[in-house]
């Protein structure tokens, strides 16, 4: 039994708060079990050690004293009394005497299921004859609960419970809609001193810092915290944790692929008194978010959206314009990016109309305003799906990254801009997050759209007044790309161009051929890897196959962390001046990480894994670093020199940690070099007691 002397008073000698018994029954003893953290609406046990002849319980009459914030006040709801009554009522704060004996008072106590989350004050009213005394009980702190039915975050669910609540390891989907990669992610919201940082964040806001009083009274709603916390993930507007960064040079921060979990990202903004840790991209900001969510104990999950549309004017449209040799112009501030990562939080919406409780999107990478404020949502994704962008908060947004239609042009460098295609189902595909109970895919989609060229499509588009674009006629020439998968980092990459001729003549045509290097975020950079042009006679009703091959010598000095190459074909009818345009985006694969258990994990004694590594590159590699993180495995990181790794050099290494937490826990390996960035393996390892 855990025992807290608060110093010894006139009244009350000591106060038993029963961290551990209390917190196990909380689902909070990950974070810790030597101070009371409790769940709201739900019932917890201290006993109260009086001095002696201090408490009469004929003429004495108890009253117990809840409050939170600088300036806490009943009129607020900052400051509760309730004296002790017959029975419990779940629907506000109440006490009820357990037994008294020898001046030992035990107490059965239930917090409000509408609380304010936080630091908690208990305070002892004395009420005598004669005298009101006070006495401090202690200190205690108050967090969301998903497990009582009135609390507005509630989810009757436990698997998904707990994946979505104490599931401290996860996955956040990557790559492109093609060849979806999973990378492993460290939540390590219980690691027991990010509680305290998590409520830092929220004590650093603007609003906090303009009106603290305000800010503590508006702490029981999940829509005001949510939006907190997706303002204060990036530091655009803020002292908020994430400096967001796409282009080199990284060399004053961690370049965002090198993060393996969100615990050294929330240290860091902690240690260095709250300045931007350097530097996060869409996914860091989404886990990071994600991480002080669930510790504050609402069911959250990270979310991926394929073919992601970034809509600046509102327009529901993005334009892409090429030249005639099938390069980006990149004059749009509209983009699509291959994927793009934001968080779904579980929630009522009462400050709504019925039926957008659920699901609600939020969106912590800084891209548009929302009412002045660098974030987004919460938007109910019932509300996105059904095209009612009436709702709050940042629907019409978020409903154009899953259903904005795209146009293509191209823009010759004599003559007007020609529109060369369209496409209404480009955008918002196979939108991911991880499976509960499991480290697989679960697709979404269907969440967000209804089926392509359905009735409820239409009516949703109809709904958010979206103007479709007008029915397109039927190409007589078409081009496509086929690049057969998987495609090996190192190997060369074998493409087809299948160019159609639908029409009843012969067509000479000039096949434009490009590769360059792409980033997720969609610009180019007009980095060409490689440019092939053909003419080519396509007979009438046939179609036509041009192969071609991209060696590594080509494109191994273009890659980044994300191993994205755009392809495009643009073909050109001598004759008519007719013509057709594709693009497709390739992820490459890195080599693999293998990692193996050396005998059984056992909870605080030393457990040993091997790690594998094989150099399939035509190249050395030179300047190898392995990076070790598991939430219960290792406190912070572990990182591990390798030197040079020949081609087909395949390098083992025995690395030891001792596991501090039993249960299901991942480890996640990161190898850096100076060829390769960030390639990520892990492993789940069952940690005995």
């Amino acid at each position: 039994m855990a025992s807290t002397d608060f110093g010894a008073g006139r009244i009350v000698s000591y106060v038993d708060f029963h961290c551990g018994k209390n917190n196990r029954a909380h689902r909070t003893t990950e974070i810790s079990t030597k101070r009371l953290i409790i769940r709201r609406g739900q019932t917890f046990h201290i006993t109260i050690h009086f001095n002696k002849n201090q408490y009469d319980t004929d003429n004495d009459r108890l009253i117990l004293v809840a409050q939170t914030g600088p300036e806490p006040s009943e009129t607020s709801g900052t400051k509760i009394l309730f004296p002790l009554t017959d029975s419990i009522n779940k629907r506000r704060w109440s006490a009820v005497s357990s037994s008294f004996s020898r001046g030992k008072l035990s107490l059965e106590m239930s917090s409000s299921p509408n609380a304010k989350i936080g630091h908690h004050v208990l305070i002892l009213q004395k009420l005598s004859l004669s005298q009101t005394e006070n006495c401090h009980l202690g200190e205690f702190v108050v967090l969301f609960n998903p497990w009582c039915p009135e609390d507005e975050v509630y989810l009757n669910d436990e698997e998904k419970l707990k994946e979505y609540v104490l599931n401290e390891q996860g996955i956040v989907f990557t790559g492109c809609a093609d060849y979806i990669q999973g990378v492993p992610w460290n939540f390590g919201q219980f690691e027991e001193d990010i509680l305290d940082i998590c409520l830092k964040l929220l004590d650093n806001s603007p609003k906090h810092l303009k009106n603290p009083a305000k800010d503590y009274m508006r702490r029981f709603d999940p829509v005001y915290i949510c939006r907190t916390v997706s303002a204060m993930v990036n530091c655009n507007d803020d002292n908020g944790i994430l400096f967001g960064k796409w282009d080199d040079p990284y060399t004053d921060g961690v370049y965002p692929g090198k993060w393996n979990g969100s615990v050294a990202i929330l240290r860091q903004w902690n240690n260095n008194n709250y300045q931007p840790v350097c530097y996060g991209q869409c996914w860091v900001f989404a886990a990071v978010a994600c991480t002080v969510l669930r510790c504050l104990g609402i069911p959250t999950r990270v979310v991926t959206n394929f073919e992601s549309a970034h809509d600046t004017n509102g327009n529901l449209t993005i334009d892409n314009e090429y030249d005639d040799e099938g390069m980006d112009l990149e004059r749009s501030t509209d983009s699509i990016w291959n994927f793009h990562v934001w968080i779904e939080s579980w929630m009522a919406r009462f400050d709504l109309r019925r039926g957008n409780d659920g699901w609600q999107v939020l969106d912590p990478t800084p891209q548009e305003k929302s009412e002045g404020v660098y974030c987004c949502g919460p938007a109910p994704v019932k509300a996105i799906k059904e095209g009612e962008i009436d709702m709050r908060y940042d629907v019409p947004f978020i409903y154009a990254e899953v259903n904005a239609d795209c146009v293509t042009w191209m823009c010759p460098e004599k003559g007007k801009r020609i529109k060369i295609d369209s496409d209404t189902k480009h955008v918002g595909q196979k939108i991911s997050t991880k499976c509960v109970g499991s480290d697989e895919r679960e697709d979404i989609t269907d969440n967000y759209k209804h089926p392509e060229g359905s009735s409820l499509e239409r009516y949703a588009f109809k709904t958010a007044d979206k103007r479709r674009l007008p029915q397109k006629p039927k190409k007589q020439l078409d081009v496509y790309l086929k690049a057969d998968g998987p495609n090996y980092n190192g190997a060369n990459i074998k493409v087809s161009a299948i160019i159609s001729n639908k029409n009843s003549m012969t067509k000479n045509c000039t096949l434009k051929f490009c590769a360059m290097k792409k980033k997720y975020n969609s610009r180019s950079k007009r980095k060409f890897i490689k440019k092939y042009q053909e003419e080519i006679t396509i007979r009438p009703g046939e179609d036509t196959t041009v192969e071609l091959e991209l060696t590594y010598a080509e494109y191994g000095e273009c890659l980044d962390k994300y191993n994205l190459i755009r392809l495009t074909a643009l073909i050109i009818d001598g004759k008519t001046k007719e013509s057709a345009f594709t693009l497709k985006d390739i992820s490459l694969i890195n080599p693999n990480i293998k990692i193996q258990v050396l005998g059984t994990a056992v909870m605080s004694k030393k457990l040993t894994v091997r790690i594998n590594f094989e150099n399939l590159l035509p190249v050395e590699l030179n300047n190898g670093v392995f990076t070790l993180e598991g939430a219960g495995l290792i406190d912070g990181q572990m990182e591990i020199g390798i030197g040079k790794i020949n081609p087909g050099e395949v390098i083992a290494k025995e690395i030891s940690f001792i596991p501090s937490k039993r249960g299901l826990k991942k480890l996640t390996v990161d190898f850096d070099c100076d060829k390769l960035k960030d390639v990520k393996g892990y492993l789940n390892i069952d940690v005995q007691e």
